[in-house]
């Protein structure tokens, strides 16, 4: 197992937040703690990861996270207010037997740890795309959400020699290894060597 640096070093203040990046062909080892009250940065990081370093077969395990009543609350109450979302009593009426998060929570949460674990140190260009997003089980207040990246494919752009493509799958399990989400996507990064132009 290749160990990355964490990107985000700064000393834990909130217990629900951990995150580390380990990259490799075998299961990860256990994160390490970061502050969800990390604020964003507009200043340029150095890149670290380019095209070239991400490499079909690699897993990289982004960290996790673990979401609270109110969080899940106040996503709810502005993107997705149904009953389930909103209250514990919703919950417990509905098939859910409880206050559970939106499962676009769980994506955005998902990006999260994307975002501050890989691509805000990588040479990302944006996405065109996901396919096959599933929500496989409810992620209830307190769950601890862990992340993992395995790269599916990869390969040039034929119509831009300084970008290449890949293909992920994305996983993320709760604090009893069940999977809670799974999906997978297309993320474009500028090449560190840029191909001739034909």
């Amino acid at each position: 197992m290749t160990q990355v640096p964490n990107p985000n070093p700064n000393p834990a203040t909130n217990a629900s937040v951990n995150a580390s990046v380990n990259v490799s062909h075998a299961a990860p080892s256990a994160p390490a703690a970061l502050s969800r009250s990390d604020p964003p940065t507009e200043e340029a990081r150095p890149i670290t990861i380019w095209w070239e370093d991400l490499q079909p077969g690699t897993q990289r395990d982004l960290g996790s996270l673990s979401p609270t009543v109110e969080e899940i609350i106040v996503f709810a109450r502005q993107f997705d207010p149904q009953p389930f979302h909103l209250t514990e009593a919703g919950g417990q009426a509905s098939l859910f037997g409880g206050l559970c998060a939106s499962g676009w929570h769980t994506c955005s949460m998902a990006m999260r740890l994307m975002v501050t674990n890989f691509l805000s140190h990588s040479s990302s260009l944006g996405s065109p795309g996901m396919d096959n997003l599933r929500w496989l089980k409810p992620v209830y207040p307190g769950d601890l959400l862990s992340l993992t990246q395995h790269i599916l494919e990869s390969r040039p752009m034929a119509s831009r020699p300084d970008v290449g493509l890949i293909r992920s799958q994305w996983k993320m399990v709760n604090q009893h290894g069940q999977p809670v989400m799974q999906m997978e996507g297309y993320g474009m990064f500028r090449r560190r060597h840029p191909a001739a132009s034909a």
